[in-house]
């Protein structure tokens, strides 16, 4: 980087040098014979930033971009000359030969000085303008052809030319005394330079010019013209510079002004308190007044106290007086010691909750708890549970009906894209527009210490630069922290010990560790047809009637009407896309009433697609088993179970395994483990070995958009593999789901509820699971599992006599 360097620096730099060194002259004293000299054909190009070099001029240089530096190196060792050119802008890091103008100046080198930085600073002369013919080199640094022109003298005796000169040297003075940022040295130089032509120049390198009007100067041949357009410019300064001194003053006076309405405030002040005070005091009275009424403790009274008084202190005309008067009305707002009486009637809660929700036996039976413990010893610190599972089963809203069992108040936080830890524990109060976290600001706005607060989405939560907020959640979260909150806003703990904490997850995996330690996790997974059906019955459909006013109507629904909308409009856990539906139905209907068209008695499965057109989704069914090598697996999504099918086929090869299907690395890893296990008990199988030299398996998973990944899947695959390979029917209406290992274990896997939702949703009548997986199913409801048979299982080999058939397929492939 190369920029130029006022005469502070030079100075700095000259005074510096050793008394015995050479001395570099400011003034040049051979001037006129630049003109005459001859300089090289070519020259090596210097760029300069925000710097225009003049004839005779000298100034200082800090080369720190590496071609500069190699420039400076190679030149000072050999002629000292070099052409200094200006850059057309002055952001460019690496200027091309499009970059700068192609006018110039030679320079001299006359001092290097290496400064500690690793840059060097170069003190250079003017000699004689050029202007760049060609550009010959560009490595490593630029090289160009110039040809010189001199520059054409103005006649000293002329009047007008002396009238100009004098001129020049009269507003640089006065500039120079004007501007606060130019050195009183250069009065000294303007006032000591005899030449002419040197002093226009001098004046043009030093003033505080536009580069690009710089740049112009130096193009002028004729120093009379050059000092006529100098001149000009020079006169616009001084204007300027006397402006803005005008400005200065009147900005002095009104400080001065301020500053005495500043005393006459304070006297106004002492008046009125001799008076018996203003408007302000009356504020401090009516703090002092709430300030008794409060049911705070000895340390936050004293607290109080003292900020009370800091604001009595403070002048009111001040921007601190109503950041302290804030502070303070914050403090009294928040509901210090005042806690709601909880109702410890459990069959009334029992009831409450039963009228909200359908289902949900876990959640409710843990609050059920809490409030039997809590009417038995009196003080309880609040759990903090953790609801997680697919959307739309109920979560949130089950905060509001925990909060209305309890006969608590129900606050909201959604923590969705939270990314600012300053929007959990707030600002420090000496911030502009500061304020409270928003645990504090919803604490405040609950009016209750105790309330039932629910975060919602608190797997969504992020972080970045500003913080992380999950961390910031860890004291929040934890009973053996959070009754001294501390938020920066207030500067003093709260106790958070009382308030009931229910957070809301769809995917716990993205839950911080330590976080998700802290909470009691409680699985909320999908519901049944048969559950969501009643849901319809006993919430939706009475709810959507009273959102579209017909409340007061008969209206109707069969029970297989709304058994078509769920398994034909919807595809999910929840009923968030059933409640839609059925608002939809509800909107057909009050079209009708609005148009005075007659009503159904009865809304009937067959009238569904009148009012909601064709079916969205095809039912899951069983395929056949006429096919050899086709297995029907389940599987687990973040919106419930589903079933998928693994197919297997065969092709003449040399043996290979092709798997498809847009499938993981841990789902491909199950399929090899697979074909290693039946490859290693083909025996067993009654499966010639040759087989596996000369035919290729491929497995396929249909749905190749959709990815896919898992162990679960690896007993599926084992038995499509097997069948393919012994032509021999799979077991009809059956499906399964389990992890195998290479010695042919059954592992248990996850999501067991959401899988046997799946299945009977597709028809399938016979389960196989992992032996260790029997725990799951005797937790879950009798309801689920009504119509299902379930194999547990230990080993590949039980999975295979299970599904597999002796009975071979219709015209069964011959291996040769």
């Amino acid at each position: 980087m190369t920029k130029n360097t006022d005469l502070n620096f030079l100075k700095m730099i000259l005074g510096n040098e050793e008394a015995n060194s050479d001395i570099i002259p400011i003034v040049a004293d051979s001037f006129e014979d630049n003109n005459l000299k001859i300089y090289p054909e070519s020259l090596p190009i210097l760029p300069l930033r925000n710097t225009v070099l003049f004839p005779g001029v000298v100034i200082p240089l800090t080369i720190g971009r590496s071609k500069s530096f190699k420039l400076i190196k190679d030149i000072n060792k050999t002629t000292k000359y070099f052409g200094a050119v200006s850059q057309k802008a002055a952001e460019v890091e690496d200027p091309q030969p499009e970059d700068v103008f192609n006018i110039g100046t030679v320079a001299e080198i006359l001092k290097v000085i290496e400064m500690p930085d690793d840059t060097i600073s170069v003190i250079i002369q003017g000699k004689r303008r050029f202007k760049i013919n060609q550009f010959i080199s560009e490595d490593p640094y630029y090289i160009a052809t110039v040809n010189y022109f001199p520059e054409i003298n103005a006649d000293n005796k002329d009047r007008n030319f002396q009238a100009i000169v004098s001129s020049l040297k009269d507003l640089s003075l006065k500039i120079v005394k004007l501007s606060a940022t130019i050195p009183h040295e250069v009065s000294f130089a303007i006032k000591n330079i005899d030449n002419s032509s040197f002093l226009i120049n001098f004046i043009c390198s030093n003033s505080d010019i536009d580069p690009i009007e710089k740049q112009s100067l130096l193009e002028i041949d004729e120093i009379y013209v050059r000092a006529e357009k100098l001149l000009g410019i020079l006169t616009n300064q001084v204007q300027m510079l006397e402006l803005k001194n005008e400005i200065q003053i009147k900005v002095k006076k009104e400080l001065d002004k301020q500053q005495k309405e500043y005393l006459l405030h304070q006297q106004m002040k002492t008046i009125q308190q001799e008076l018996g005070g203003g408007p302000a005091e009356q504020e401090i009275k009516e703090l002092e007044t709430k300030a008794k009424e409060k049911k705070w403790t000895k340390e936050i009274a004293k607290h109080f106290e003292k900020e009370l008084h800091k604001l009595q202190h403070l002048n009111v005309a001040s921007a601190e007086f109503s950041v302290q008067l804030n502070y303070l009305h914050t403090l009294l707002d928040l509901p210090w010691g005042e806690y709601t009486t909880d109702n410890f009637n459990l069959k009334r809660a029992e009831k409450i909750l039963n009228e909200d929700h359908f289902g949900l036996d876990i959640v409710k039976e843990r609050i059920l708890e809490h409030l039997a413990v809590l009417k038995l010893k009196g003080d309880l610190k609040a759990p903090i549970l953790c609801l997680y599972g697919p959307p739309g089963v109920g979560k949130t809203s089950l905060g509001k009906s925990i909060a209305r069992a309890l006969e608590r108040k129900y606050v909201r936080m959604s923590l969705g894209g939270l990314h600012d830890e300053s929007e959990i524990r707030g600002h420090r109060k000496t911030y502009i527009g500061a304020m409270p976290g928003r645990i504090i600001q919803n604490i405040k706005k609950s009016k209750s210490s105790n309330p039932v607060f629910v975060l919602d989405e608190i797997d969504k939560v992020g972080n970045d630069f500003h913080g992380d907020p999950s961390s910031a959640l860890l004291e929040v979260l934890d009973p053996e922290q959070n009754y001294e909150f501390h938020d920066n806003f207030l500067e003093i703990e709260y106790d958070l010990s009382k308030v009931m904490f229910i957070a809301t997850a769809n995917n716990i995996a993205s839950i911080n560790p330590a976080l998700r330690d802290r909470m009691e996790m409680i699985d909320i997974s999908g519901y049944i047809v048969e559950e969501k059906l009643q849901i319809a019955k006993r919430h939706l459909i009475p709810k959507q009637l009273e959102n579209h006013g017909l409340k007061n109507i008969k209206l109707k629904i069969d029970d297989k009407a709304i058994t078509k909308v769920i398994e034909a409009f919807t595809r999910e856990s929840g009923v968030r896309g059933l409640d839609k539906n059925i608002a939809k139905l509800i909107r057909q209907i009050a079209k009708k009433v609005g148009l005075g068209e007659d009503l159904p008695a009865i809304i009937k499965a067959e009238d569904i697609n009148n009012y909601l057109g064709q079916d969205i989704f095809l039912k899951e069914e069983y395929h056949d088993d006429e096919i050899a090598g086709v297995v029907t697996g389940l599987a687990w999504t973040a919106v419930g179970g589903d079933i998928l099918y693994i197919e297997t086929s065969l092709s003449r090869g040399k043996g290979n395994l092709t798997i498809t299907g847009n499938l993981g690395d841990v789902m491909k890893e199950s399929a090899t483990i697979a074909l290693e296990y039946i490859k290693s008990h083909s025996d067993n199988l009654s499966i010639d070995s040759k087989i596996f030299e000369s035919w290729n398996i491929h497995l396929h998973v249909p749905e190749g958009a959709i990815p896919k990944d898992g162990p679960s899947a690896g007993i599926t695959m084992a038995t499509a593999i097997a069948s393919a390979l012994t032509q021999r029917k799979v077991k009809k209406n059956i499906a399964m789901t389990g992890e195998i290992t290479l010695r042919g274990k059954v592992l248990p896997v996850g999501g067991i509820k959401e899988k046997i939702l799946a299945a009977k949703r597709a028809g399938i009548k016979e389960i196989i699971l992992s032996k260790e997986n029997k725990k799951d199913i005797s937790e879950i409801k009798d309801i689920y599992i009504k119509g299902l048979t379930f194999h547990y299982v230990s080993t590949i080999s039980d999975v295979l006599e299970i599904a597999l058939l002796k009975q071979k397929v219709k015209n069964a492939r011959k291996f040769d």
